[in-house]
């Protein structure tokens, strides 16, 4: 799929799609590209943009909150995920870490215990291109803990982050990586708690804070505006 966008106007079209809208029908070409401009029956034209990271973000569909971008961010470059890397990963929802790995060229093994949740999770890993690469799992990761094992980064976002941290020693290759994203503070101690219990190193908790700024005449400052606070992540490695 493609984006293509006319404007603040944006939608995901697949060649040979028909799509019709206020500003005219437009069929998509069965060879179209990034770069192209097609237009409409009404001579509206509409610019062909390969699919991003922050384009998954916008037009997934969701099933809840999607992790922010900003918080990604942080998990890819703390934990290092890299082309080749072996995932686990629990909490799928939306999908958008999971997409963001698979993309980056990782295997990526995903648990999603709501059946809904997990097959719109599964197509959204279409739209995303990486449908060969990330396998989204309906169940509780919790069931399979000891069937798994040797994965290069771990991460969570579930309730029970703290049971599955207990099982790192097994479940990560060593100087593999941990994320765990709480959104209560709560929840962030107990894991801490548990990481320090199995000799997890570098254990590091980060309150995920991001303010836009504002430019006017007036003057400029952060804006008053938005969500600032999104979540706690904590990193860890196996030594």
């Amino acid at each position: 799929m493609y984006l293509f966008v006319h404007e603040d106007r944006e939608h995901l079209l697949s060649p040979g799609e028909r799509f019709e809208s206020d500003l005219g029908i437009l069929e998509v070409p069965e060879d179209v590209t990034p770069g192209d401009v097609v237009e409409t029956h009404l001579g509206n034209g509409f610019t062909v943009r390969r699919l991003r990271g922050p384009d998954l973000f916008a037009h997934l569909e969701r099933t809840g909150a999607p992790m922010m971008p900003r918080d990604v961010g942080l998990v890819v470059g703390k934990t290092g995920v890299a082309a080749g890397d072996r995932v686990l990963d629990a909490g799928t929802g939306t999908g958008i870490l999971s997409a963001y790995m698979g993309r980056m060229g990782a295997d990526v093994t995903t648990y999603e215990i709501d059946p809904d949740f997990a097959e719109v999770a599964r197509d959204n890993m279409e739209i995303a291109g990486v449908g060969d690469s990330v396998e989204v799992r309906t169940g509780d990761v919790t069931d399979d803990l000891d069937e798994l094992s040797g994965f290069d980064v771990v991460t969570l976002d579930t309730e029970d982050a703290p049971t599955v941290v207990e099982r790192t020693p097994t479940l990560l290759a060593r100087g593999g990586s941990l994320a765990v994203y709480s959104p209560f503070v709560e929840n962030t101690r107990e894991v801490v708690a548990a990481a320090r219990e199995v000799g997890l190193e570098g254990i590091e908790t980060l309150d995920t804070i991001q303010r836009e700024m504002d430019f006017d005449d007036r003057g400029s400052r952060p804006s008053t505006g938005g969500v600032g606070h999104t979540g706690y992540l904590t990193f860890a490695r196996r030594p």
